[in-house]
């Protein structure tokens, strides 16, 4: 992924109104962030911690999305969840439904898509093995290559955004 400025991050939302923009906390690591590991950005609003955002890279630019993440939850470790994004198997916990309303008008009258997605939005770290999902004792092996599953992960992010500004 190419860097972006806190400019560039704020103009590419296309589900919230530029005053919501404008409101959004960045990354606190904003400056320090490995670009060339990830393929998209994502992270938990810090000053609404039910609020998280993604921003993809888009043929027109950056293209981001504003997501509601459920409140908080106690679950079993017995139980997992997989990841719809980067399909990495995860305790309950680490996967969650993550919600978007949709751009433009359909978005104001309350219309939204959702998708299970790694609960930190690290797909990429996941991806390339820089982050171990906790609590799994068994990690499922992919015989696709790193590229193979960094493209069907794009894909898959490709089709939820699209889902999202389908409204617009």
């Amino acid at each position: 992924m190419d860097p972006l400025t806190e400019n560039d991050i704020r103009r590419s939302f296309v589900n919230c109104s530029k005053g919501e923009a404008s409101r959004i906390r960045m990354p606190t690591h904003l400056r320090e962030i490995e670009w060339s590991e990830l393929d998209f950005l994502g992270w938990t609003d810090p000053g609404a911690p039910l609020r998280a955002l993604l921003v993809v890279p888009n043929e027109e630019g950056p293209l981001g999305v504003v997501l509601r993440r459920p409140d908080a939850r106690r679950s079993s470790a017995m139980r997992s969840s997989i990841c719809h994004i980067c399909f990495t198997g995860h305790a309950a916990s680490g996967v969650c439904l993550f919600v978007a309303p949709l751009a433009g008008a359909a978005g104001r009258q309350g219309n939204s898509v959702g998708q299970y997605i790694c609960a930190d939005l690290a797909c990429s770290l996941y991806l390339r093995g820089k982050r171990q999902p906790r609590l799994r004792l068994v990690r499922h092996e992919e015989t696709l290559t790193l590229d193979e599953r960094i493209d069907r992960a794009m894909k898959n992010l490709v089709g939820f955004t699209s889902r999202v500004t389908v409204g617009d």
